[in-house]
């Protein structure tokens, strides 16, 4: 069993995602260790971009001021950051990146440098179903699990999907980019249920939460809970000084999670 579905099978956890280099590199791997020490059962980086396309105003935002940043922050450096990062946590990690960085920096390199710095999976939201054997090859020679991703638009595919994911199963909450949202109206138990008859990989739920209510709500519904743009916006309003707050809102979410049975 890998190191993604091991930490997750058999209980509730709460997966929480930063934009690498916003503000600064340094500051993002601070904040990952805040992330481990309040809890998190796994954590999602994502990998600036110039058009992020599936991101809502809150990660694109966040995405811009990364890779405006004086010092840098390109691949190898956000590669360096987690290097660093890695050896005092040990929580797994996964990328949240786009097929364009990948291809630019060759889908062998990448994965091998994931696995060299101890990155145990990668997300790409612009990659389709159909196309995954660009990547898959050779994040499997790596050792990389590539996350599957399931839309409520997925209908008949989802249990496809679902059969052949491995490390965890991100479920879509809503049609859209990321963001908090309200009100979720996706019948999300009903998309889980399908896909807990098909495999035994754990199924997050992402894109749109935000409140220990909406975490709670949802855990009860999947294996864990992931939430973004909530914890970006921490960042964009104290900027450096952002890692008390990110471990309090962390904190809080994980405990809510767990207590769901």
């Amino acid at each position: 069993m890998n190191k993604i579905k091991e930490t997750l099978m058999g209980k509730k956890s709460f997966v929480p995602f930063i934009t690498a280099g916003d503000p600064s590199l340094d500051k993002t791997e601070e904040f990952i260790i805040k992330m481990a020490e309040a809890g998190a059962g796994l954590i999602e980086i994502g990998i600036p971009f110039s058009d992020p396309i599936a991101e809502g105003p809150v990660i694109m935002d966040a995405n811009v001021r990364a890779l405006s940043n004086p010092d840098g922050c390109t691949t190898d450096q956000v590669f360096e950051m987690v290097e660093r990062v890695s050896k005092k946590v040990d929580v797994p990690m996964v990328f949240l990146t786009y097929l364009n960085p990948v291809y630019v920096y060759g889908p062998e390199r990448f994965c091998n440098r994931c696995k060299e710095v101890g990155i145990s999976g990668i997300i790409i939201p612009d990659m389709p179903y159909e196309e995954k054997e660009e990547i898959l090859p050779a994040a499997k020679a790596a050792g990389i699990d590539v996350i599957s991703m399931i839309a409520p638009t997925s209908k008949d595919r989802i249990q496809m999907i679902a059969k052949e994911a491995t490390g965890y199963i991100y479920v879509v909450s809503s049609l859209g980019v990321t963001g908090v949202r309200s009100e979720i109206t996706t019948d999300l138990g009903e998309i889980v249920k399908q896909i807990k008859e098909v495999t035994d990989t754990p199924a997050c739920i992402g894109f749109g939460i935000s409140t220990p209510e909406q975490a709670d709500k949802y855990a009860r519904v999947a294996d864990g809970v992931i939430v973004g743009s909530a914890i970006v916006k921490i960042v964009a309003e104290h900027g450096a000084d952002a890692g008390p707050y990110i471990y309090e809102y962390v904190k809080k979410m994980v405990e809510t999670v767990e207590a769901v049975i």
